[in-house]
């Protein structure tokens, strides 16, 4: 079973940057595409950024591509997600999911385990 912690959210001003990060704990070979999605009120969650484990390959939202950045450490099994230049229509529960394809997939339900979530809130 996979489990996922994130950290990192938080209140900043908008040009402002996060770090979110996401602890992975009983990784196997079936988590191999790590994801993040946010959800603002009143909105469907909606993906942010994907990374594959095995050779790094990323997707981004066209809208953070350029601001946000994935990464990786397979050593230390976390993903974390670097944020810049953050504007308030980015504050949302950013979600960690963790999806058993290997195809990198924007789509929510194609992801099999989630964290419990982080706040981030973009002030103007």
């Amino acid at each position: 079973q996979v489990q996922l912690v994130e950290s990192g959210g938080g209140l900043v001003q908008a040009g402002g940057s996060l770090r979110l990060s996401c602890a992975v704990s009983g990784r196997t070979f079936s988590s191999s595409v790590m994801g993040w999605f946010r959800q603002a009120p009143g909105k469907s969650r909606e993906f942010v950024a994907a990374i594959r484990w095995s050779d790094g390959s990323t997707r981004y939202l066209v809208s953070v591509k350029g601001r946000f950045t994935i990464s990786r450490d397979n050593v230390k099994n976390t993903v974390a997600l670097q944020m810049n230049s953050l504007k308030p229509e980015d504050t949302a529960v950013y979600y960690c999911a963790a999806g058993e394809s290997d195809f990198i997939t924007v789509v929510s339900t194609r992801y099999d385990y989630w964290g419990q979530g982080t706040q981030v809130t973009v002030s103007s």
